[in-house]
């Protein structure tokens, strides 16, 4: 548990603290789709294959996975409830795997309106929106293509759920005041709330 402001906070990685079979999915990925691995960069971008391999085999195989994850993540936030946390905080969450799916496909939105039924509801949800082009060049791993197409999923992702607050693409230094004036709304945190978050809050869920 970290302190920040005064607060005592819980920072929860989606993949590393709920994500199921993590291992095995990695390993199998990359021995059946050949994609490369590690971390894009500018001056050594990579080809991964994994969420943008959309067959209907795999649309199968995330269904699976995505609804054990889904109650792993029900596990985790009912015990982070029960700390003493001021604030849970989750570096992605299920929307992110949701979004790996075709939303066109009516079996696919079915199942998406499932998951979020399922899942702990955050008081506050981030869309942080970027250029597919600009995200490219930054960290170069997918095609531009898919790129787009992830985008408008988790746009219809976000008017499927009807509670996310979109972000748009902007300098990172207003990005980062847009989510403090969100927290400070919901939280009932002072206005500025990179200067002072002394404020009494109630232990909530944030993703």
């Amino acid at each position: 548990m970290a302190e920040a402001a005064g607060l005592s906070v819980l920072l929860f990685t989606f993949w590393d603290d709920v994500a199921t079979l993590t291992r095995l999915r990695e390993a199998s990925g990359h021995a059946i789709f050949k994609g490369d691995k590690g971390i894009g960069r500018p001056d050594a971008p990579i080809n991964r294959r994994d969420k943008n391999v959309r067959s209907r085999l795999m649309t199968a195989v995330r269904f699976g996975l995505y609804l054990l994850d889904s109650i792993a993540l029900r596990v985790v936030v009912k015990r982070a409830l029960k700390s003493s946390a001021d604030l849970i905080i989750f570096d992605r969450y299920a929307f992110d795997e949701l979004a790996n799916l075709e939303l066109c496909n009516p079996v696919a939105r079915a199942y998406a309106r499932l998951i979020l039924r399922l899942v702990p509801r955050p008081d506050i949800s981030y869309l942080l929106d970027a250029d597919p082009v600009h995200a490219r060049a930054r960290k170069p791993e997918y095609p531009v293509e898919f790129l787009h197409t992830s985008r408008a999923s988790y746009l219809a992702l976000s008017n499927l759920y009807g509670g996310m607050t979109l972000i748009p693409a902007l300098p990172a230094d207003e990005v980062e005041r847009l989510v403090l004036k969100g927290a400070s709304t919901i939280f009932g945190f002072n206005d500025d709330l990179s200067k002072s978050a002394d404020a009494a809050v109630e232990k909530r869920c944030c993703a």
